[in-house]
């Protein structure tokens, strides 16, 4: 009942006229940041966040929530009439989706994937209401050795999975806690890699970071393929915009699937929304009665994919909210968020901002409500805005990143580091580097760094606490496993491949 009593007690709030309008245009933005190739939640939400300031921090996560989820809802659309992937978790639709439109049944795959967005969404919000406090209640039992070792676990998976070369990632994660490590040493007062810039003893602003990573990295690299990559033909919708019987019958299962696969993946480390639009894909591939269509434009692999994708992004928000953990790159955008409104995420959020909280839970049921609303009626200017000319927005990112960064403090030490970092992110992208080790690494090395102290403090010194705590022994064995896991798979592949052509 006290579940209850805090939800009701959350859409109290969130039914404000500020915090309705706060999602109204986070939806609304999110969508058209998801409908157009290039940009991303985490890149919309990294420009954002210095121009988010004057709002109260409820009022901004709202914003932000909205952004996200709009984001999902946004990316099929690009997917099914461009054929070209907003995020790696859309590629799935693409697959299906735009053999749909080429079909002329654009109006049927574009329906399927927002009603499946919606039933995914609402299910998965459900599920972070209920399991939310319970998990917050575990964590608050987790010591200092523990902690540390579940930061290690998140740092080893999204390194080994995000990254298609480990060693890359592992450089991307080490550059990233080399950035937290920036400042003035809480502990002993000394300063590190401040380089006798005064500016720089406070740390590295960590809003410059992730607005030059995401904002200022992408325009640069779209820009830089503006003259080699010619522009994509949109597909016009045509007919009707929505399901007809058969449609209804062959996507309510995938929707359920794909949000049973995308719930609990996405809570894990590294989990993100990727890993479960790909293997929801796999299994209504398995599972259909259709097979011979996929690869044609079978519907259920926009069902399911679709769902999967949504469901993945109230998972990302479980352990982002009670242990303060980022899993994907856009949440730890959405925790660099926390951090600016002086909000730790953590065990004590659920008691310390219970009001915060619920409210922003009530908003994700509001906005799933209105993104299905506001995403089917829309889809005709959504269509036109594909059309924009990709220097004219790619000029405007860059126009409203600078002056977000250099309004947040008027200093153009700020400035100087995005720019830094934005050409850093453009060379990472080129190159193959991954960029969410290294934002990952910035935020939570820090974090990271206290919990190690901590844990030292109460074990006197004694290193061998980690490995003599049997759950953290446990977490760390895990974190091995999932660094080493990969490579060692490779290898096996590589060996089994070599083998038959010695045979030969």
């Amino acid at each position: 009942m006290d579940v209850l009593n805090d939800l009701m007690g959350g859409f109290g709030s969130a039914f404000s006229p500020m915090h309705l309008l706060l999602a109204f245009a986070g939806c609304t933005l999110g969508s058209l940041v998801g409908v157009l190739p290039g940009l991303g939640p985490a890149t919309t939400v990294a420009l954002l966040l210095p121009l988010t300031f004057v709002f109260d921090p409820t009022g901004a996560l709202v914003l932000f929530a909205g952004i996200y989820y709009g984001g999902m809802y946004g990316g099929s659309t690009t997917a099914i009439l461009l054929n070209v992937p907003g995020e790696t978790a859309s590629v799935p639709t693409t697959l299906e989706g735009h053999p749909m439109a080429r079909s002329g049944r654009a109006g049927a795959a574009l329906a399927t994937a927002a009603i499946g967005s919606f039933v995914a969404g609402t299910i998965s919000t459900v599920g972070i209401t209920f399991a939310g406090p319970a998990m917050a209640q575990i964590a608050e039992k987790i010591q200092p050795a523990e902690y540390f070792a579940v930061m290690i676990l998140a740092f080893a998976t999204v390194t080994a999975v995000v990254a298609d070369a480990p060693a890359r990632g592992l450089c991307s994660l080490f550059l990233g806690l080399a950035i937290g490590l920036v400042g003035i040493d809480s502990l002993t007062g000394q300063a590190r890699y401040t380089f006798g810039v005064p500016e720089l003893y406070d740390g590295i602003q960590i809003v410059a970071v992730a607005v030059g990573l995401f904002a200022i990295g992408e325009a640069l690299y779209t820009a830089a393929r503006l003259r080699r990559a010619p522009e994509e033909r949109v597909l016009p919708v045509g007919g009707r915009i929505g399901m007809s019987p058969e449609d209804w019958r062959r996507s309510w299962k995938p929707w359920l699937r794909g949000t049973a696969i995308g719930l609990p993946i996405g809570a894990l480390p590294a989990g993100g929304a990727e890993i479960p639009t790909f293997l929801s894909y796999n299994v209504e591939k398995r599972l259909s009665r259709h097979k011979k269509q996929f690869g044609k434009g079978a519907i259920e692999g926009v069902a399911g994919p679709e769902a999967a994708n949504n469901a993945a992004f109230s998972g990302v928000l479980m352990p982002l909210l009670t242990l303060g953990i980022p899993t994907s790159a856009t949440a730890g955008v959405l925790l660099i968020a926390f951090q600016m409104y002086n909000v730790q995420p953590g065990p004590q959020l659920f008691e310390t901002q219970s009001a915060l909280v619920w409210t922003l839970i009530a908003s994700l049921y509001i906005g799933n409500v209105m993104l299905l609303v506001l995403n089917l009626p829309l889809i005709p200017l959504w269509v036109k805005l594909l059309r924009l000319p990709r220097p004219l927005l790619t000029a405007g990112i860059l126009v409203f990143a600078a002056l977000g960064v250099y309004a947040l403090s008027q200093n153009a030490v700020d400035l100087g580091i995005a720019v830094l970092f934005g050409v850093l992110g453009f060379g990472m992208r080129r190159t193959g580097y991954p960029v969410a080790p290294l934002i990952l690494g910035a935020v939570l090395g820090p974090m990271a760094e206290t919990q190690f102290r901590r844990a030292l403090a109460f074990s006197e010194g004694d290193w061998t606490i980690f490995f003599t705590r049997p759950l953290s022994a446990a977490i760390l064995c895990l974190s091995l496993i999932a660094l080493v896991g990969p490579m060692a798979a490779r290898a096996i592949r590589r060996t089994r491949g070599r083998a038959p052509e010695t045979a030969g």
